[in-house]
């Protein structure tokens, strides 16, 4: 576990927000591959467009800082620079779509495998997912899931790993109405309904978006930076990308429990 920022205030850690999609779970592990690929694809055959390469790597800078908010805001930004480039403006929901299409063909097999027993959540869980959610439940703490995937899917996938008994009924995700669901009005619903300081929140992310939220709230970021392939140690790009969001520490998973369990409650 590294820490970045020391004084950081942890000790009365009353809730905790988990991100989903490279947080906990990696069964959409990948998903960038299926995104800016399509994404370029689309901005190099605007009529103003560049080359593939070039697109691809607008199409990364813009996706990555994304990361975190609900897909539609991705496809939103995409309309935007193909209108920049001549293009013609369509109902980015359509965008979201085709990416979705493209994606599920992808994790199909995941899901159908956890679903029927083929496959062992453990092999799409962050390892020591469980065992967190277990400590901070056994502790009293009120954990929460806010993912920018469509709630849907969040639900039915942490149903998947069996995740959703620990949430009790505390999974927040993406609405066909965009507005009426952010990281940022969770965030703010959990200290409302609980009269909190931000100072008793914590939160656990792999993106931009959630370290952001909860820092602006006044909370502990913990940045999440798994290595996805190799499913041991520190993804170096991840981590940087964290730091510059403002999370308080990073750590690679969730396996070393006791130093995080110690860094929130102290002891």
């Amino acid at each position: 576990m590294e820490i970045i920022n020391k004084l950081a205030a942890t000790g009365k850690i009353h809730s905790v927000v988990f991100d989903f999609d490279g947080t906990l779970s990696l069964i959409r592990k990948g998903w960038q591959e299926i995104m800016t690929p399509y994404f370029a694809e689309v901005l190099s055959g605007a009529p103003g467009g560049g080359s593939y390469q070039s697109e691809f790597e607008c199409a990364r800078e813009f996706i990555d800082l994304l990361t975190g908010k609900q897909t539609i805001y991705q496809c939103i930004k995409l309309n935007e620079e193909v209108t920049a480039r001549g293009g013609e403006s369509i109902d980015p929901i359509k965008y979201k779509n085709e990416y979705h299409r493209r994606l599920l063909e992808k994790i199909d097999y995941r899901r159908k495998g956890l679903a029927d027993g083929g496959i062992k959540p453990v092999e799409y869980l962050v390892p020591g997912s469980v065992e967190i959610v277990e400590m901070l439940s056994g502790r009293g703490v009120e954990i929460y899931l806010a993912s920018g995937t469509d709630e849907m899917y969040v639900l039915q996938e942490a149903a998947l790993l069996g995740l959703d008994k620990y949430f009790k009924g505390r999974i927040y995700g993406a609405r066909d109405d965009y507005r009426l669901f952010s990281k940022a009005m969770v965030i703010r619903r959990i200290l409302d309904d609980n009269d909190l300081h931000g100072s008793m929140l914590a939160g656990f992310g792999d993106g931009y978006v959630e370290i952001e939220n909860i820092k602006e709230a006044g909370g502990t970021a913990i940045g999440v930076a798994t290595d996805e392939e190799k499913m041991e140690g520190i993804d170096e790009w991840k981590r940087i990308r964290l730091i510059k969001a403002g999370a308080d520490a990073i750590i690679p998973d969730f396996k070393q429990l006791f130093e995080i369990e110690k860094y929130l409650f102290g002891g």
